[in-house]
C-alpha cells in the first residue's frame, strides 16, 4: 500500500487542555465571584448560544476574535460578576484564546518528523473555527502541516463526509491514498466508510478493534508493516 498522505484531528489527537491553564481560568473567576467555579460542556454550551455563535460558523479570525470576547464577557455575567467587565474579558481572552490553553501530545513531534520525512502531505480535520491554523502554528507545527480544513469554513462537521471530501481535494490526494486518526470514533469511521485507512485514537489502553491505537506512534508502525 503506497500512501501519500496523513490527516489528524486536533483535540485529544494531537492536542490536550492545559491544565495549568485551566486551573487559572478556576482560580480567576473564583477570586472575582468569591464562589466555586467549574465550567461543563453543556454551560459552554450555553453561554456560546447566549454569546452568538453563528449557525453558520464564524468565517475569519475577525469575527471569532469578537465572538469569543463577548462569550467571556457572559461567562462573566452568568457568574454574578459585575465590576469592570469588559476588561475582565479582555484578560481572559488574551490568557486563553488560540492555543494558548493546549499542549502538544508527548509523541506529536517525532510522528510529525517521521511523515514529513516520508514526503507525506499532511493535513489536519477538526470541528472548530478559522483559528485552527495559529493554534497549531502557536505550538510549532506550522512547518509540517500542508491544510487546515476546519468546520466552520466548510459548513459541517464530522462525520459528515464532505468535510473529508473537502480535505482530500485539499492536497489532491484520494481516499485510498491517505490516512486518518481520530479519538472520536464516529469521526474515525466517517473517514473509513469513504475508504480512508482510519484509526481510532483511544489513548486509555483497552484494545477494542483492529483499528484502535493507543499512541500515535502506532501509525509508524503500522505503515512500516505495510510497505
Amino acid at each position: 500500500m503506497e500512501y501519500k498522505a496523513i490527516f489528524f484531528d486536533r483535540d485529544g489527537t494531537l492536542t490536550y487542555r492545559n491544565k495549568e491553564k485551566l486551573e487559572w481560568l478556576n482560580q480567576t473567576i473564583e477570586g472575582w465571584s468569591k464562589r466555586k467555579f467549574k465550567l461543563y460542556y453543556n454551560r459552554m454550551m450555553q453561554l456560546f448560544d447566549i454569546a452568538g455563535y453563528p449557525k453558520e460558523g464564524l468565517k475569519n479570525i475577525d469575527d471569532e476574535k469578537v465572538f469569543w470576547k463577548k462569550y467571556y464577557e457572559e461567562l462573566l455575567k452568568a457568574e454574578c460578576i459585575a465590576e469592570s467587565v469588559k476588561e475582565k474579558a479582555e484578560l481572559l481572552f488574551s490568557e486563553l484564546w488560540c492555543n494558548n490553553d493546549r499542549s502538544l501530545f508527548d509523541e506529536v513531534i517525532e510522528v510529525m518528523e517521521y511523515f514529513k520525512s516520508k514526503g507525506y502531505k499532511i493535513g489536519v480535520i477538526s470541528d472548530t473555527s478559522p483559528s485552527l491554523q495559529l493554534t497549531l502554528e502557536n505550538l510549532g507545527l506550522g512547518k509540517y502541516i500542508d491544510s487546515y480544513i476546519c468546520s466552520d469554513l466548510v459548513g459541517v462537521m464530522k462525520p459528515n463526509p464532505l468535510i473529508y471530501k473537502t480535505a482530500l481535494k485539499s492536497l489532491d490526494v484520494i481516499a485510498t491514498e491517505s490516512i486518518y486518526v481520530d479519538d472520536y470514533d464516529v469521526e474515525a469511521d466517517g473517514a473509513r466508510e469513504l475508504g480512508v485507512t482510519s484509526f481510532h485514537l483511544d489513548r486509555s489502553g483497552i484494545k477494542k478493534s483492529e483499528w484502535m491505537i493507543e499512541s500515535l506512534k502506532e501509525i509508524i508502525e503500522y505503515v512500516e508493516r505495510v510497505k
